[in-house]
């Protein structure tokens, strides 16, 4: 039987919470990235991250264990560096307000860094940074308001660490916010295009899949873009997030972690009745609630019942799928 990763020639990976937990890696993540490139899939690695560098990922990822050159990495710094080129002047002065991987980023294209307002900035880019600084949001504020343009590398308002959820740029950006309401932000990060459209292009690929455990960056961003799209459980989001999905944030195919890239695509079928089958899963509707039939005992059962279940409250969203999902117990 063949494989979900046959249908694709490469392979684009989130990296928080899909291949590594802070300074963890996900367990199965190592070997089913090995499996891939030996059987030929190109891989690419992709983070909204502002606050590293491309080289400081490619050290972590050979530190667990995993083939990784500077090419394969793509960060958000990266994206919107490359955006800012093509929209501002050459050598123009850019103000930052994030870690020192976005000011190296900028400096690298060719722009003045600046520090100050006073400076006359034509332009703001804002990336989280660990150790931001509250006069360092004023002073970005300032600039905005006297006309410099914004640009953000990316809005995830949380991401997952081997500790627990933490707040992301997106809350950085919109405490900034707050100052200057109405002002725009022009971003590259996922869910908006240029980032994936960056690695697209350095990967020189045809038929890729993206993979990601948020829907509203990782999911929307492959939807954004046009390509396939594949969900894991490993980081942020979880099966009531599925099962409430808007169109744009509903994934392809789902499995627990990546190495479900190398077992059989999942497949769902809709019966005469209107019920769904996927294994040897059976989500009806009665009344206006979802219920499963299944053995549930392994968490790759639940995850056909899950995506049984999900195929309904995606084709009506107002169902009640809340008791069927909390049979879902291996499932976050």
């Amino acid at each position: 039987m063949s494989r979900f990763i046959d249908a694709y020639d490469s392979v684009m990976f989130d990296l928080d919470g899909v291949v590594y937990l802070g300074p963890n890696a996900v367990p199965h993540a190592p070997e089913a990235l090995a499996q891939l490139r030996e059987l030929g899939v190109k891989v690419g690695f992709v983070t909204n991250n502002a606050g590293r560098s491309a080289d400081v990922v490619v050290a972590q990822l050979k530190d667990l264990g995993i083939e990784c050159r500077g090419e394969d990495v793509v960060t958000s710094p990266q994206a919107i560096a490359q955006l800012m080129v093509r929209e501002l002047p050459a050598g123009a002065k850019v103000q930052i307000c994030g870690a020192q991987a976005l000011t190296d980023e900028i400096a690298a294209v060719g722009f003045t860094i600046v520090t100050d307002f006073r400076e006359e900035p034509v332009a703001v880019v804002q990336g989280y940074d660990p150790n931001l600084s509250w006069p360092s949001l004023d002073n970005a504020g300032w600039a905005i308001q006297r006309g410099a343009r914004w640009f953000g590398t990316n809005t995830d308002i949380s991401r997952p660490t081997h500790l627990g959820m933490v707040a992301g740029a997106g809350a950085q950006i919109e405490a900034l916010h707050t100052a200057v309401p109405d002002a725009q932000i022009t971003v590259a990060g996922k869910p908006y295009p240029p980032l994936l459209q960056e690695t697209i292009a350095r990967m020189k690929v045809t038929s890729p899949v993206f993979v990601g455990d948020r829907l509203d960056t990782d999911i929307e961003g492959a939807h954004n873009v046009g390509i396939d799209s594949f969900f894991v459980f490993t980081g942020a989001h979880g099966k009531k997030d599925l099962a409430g999905a808007i169109p744009q944030q509903r994934p392809t195919a789902i499995g627990w972690d990546i190495s479900g890239l190398l077992a059989p695509r999942r497949q769902a079928s809709t019966l005469e009745d209107g019920s769904v089958t996927c294994g040897n899963a059976r989500a009806e509707i009665s009344g206006r609630a979802v219920q499963i039939t299944a053995s549930l005992t392994s968490v790759d059962e639940q995850l056909d019942a899950l995506w049984a279940i999900v195929q309904l409250t995606w084709a009506d969203e107002t169902l009640d799928a809340a008791h069927a999902l909390d049979q879902l117990d291996k499932l976050h």
